[in-house]
């Protein structure tokens, strides 16, 4: 699913943002926007955001903001340079809201970030922002920069357990996925064995019943999931 909608839409319970493979600029200022609203966005796999331009540019930019310091107690009035691609992100955020007001400091404690997808988001929808996607707005000559790189390269040190667990999630979810796909095949042919259709039309009728997927809704997945199992065995490898 994607999160491309008018203010008026308001409100979800709670939004999950996926935030591999987005702009960090435009992600941040939807973000922005839908917190002020009053909407709660949480934000996972912040290391995968990326920002325009090369390396170096970027590395650059990082090391003149990283000269700024209070002149007198910088250890206790800041500014405070996150290295976590989650804070850097919410940083960034949070300069796009006036969060010394009230209603500031109410739309940022709105808002989570996270690298990787900590339970309970593994087992929630997560959604994209076609506005802030890097395929739509970014021509493939161009140079981009990953920011949980920068981030290794600049202080943090969990890239590599960070990796360690998402390869840990995607194989727990792939698992939990051939298990559901096996279970959907069975049910379906229980009741196609049973005889339920005129059964389940009258259930339909009064609002109980629920159309189970079929067997062959998930198949555009397979070439992803095979992947992802590829991803997974060259990890365990390299663990090796």
């Amino acid at each position: 699913q994607h999160l491309n909608r008018p203010a008026a839409k308001m409100f979800e319970k709670e939004i999950v943002i996926d935030g591999s493979g987005h702009i960090l600029g435009r992600l941040a200022s939807t973000v922005a926007k839908e917190l002020l609203a009053g909407q709660k966005v949480v934000v996972v796999r912040c290391e995968g955001i990326e920002m325009t331009g090369s390396m170096i540019r970027n590395k650059m930019k990082w090391a003149r903001f990283m000269r700024l310091r209070h002149s007198t107690n910088p250890s206790k009035h800041g500014p405070f340079h996150y290295r976590s691609p989650a804070r850097i992100f919410w940083r960034t955020v949070r300069g796009m809201i006036p969060h010394k007001s009230y209603r500031g400091k109410q739309a940022m404690a709105r808002m989570q970030t996270f690298e990787g997808v900590p339970e309970p988001f593994d087992k929630k929808k997560r959604m994209v922002v076609p506005n802030a996607l890097k395929v739509l707005h970014v021509k493939t000559y161009r140079k981009t920069t990953v920011l949980g790189e920068m981030a290794s390269q600049s202080g943090w040190k969990h890239a590599d357990l960070i990796k360690k667990l998402e390869a840990q999630r995607i194989a727990k979810s792939q698992e939990f996925y051939v298990e559901k796909k096996a279970s959907v095949v069975k049910k379906a042919k229980a009741e196609a064995a049973a005889g339920c259709d005129k059964i389940n039309s009258t259930l339909e009728s009064f609002g109980y019943y629920v159309a189970p997927t079929e067997a062959g809704a998930t198949a555009a997945l397979k070439a992803e999931m095979g992947a992802i199992s590829n991803i997974v065995e060259e990890l365990k490898e390299e663990e090796e």
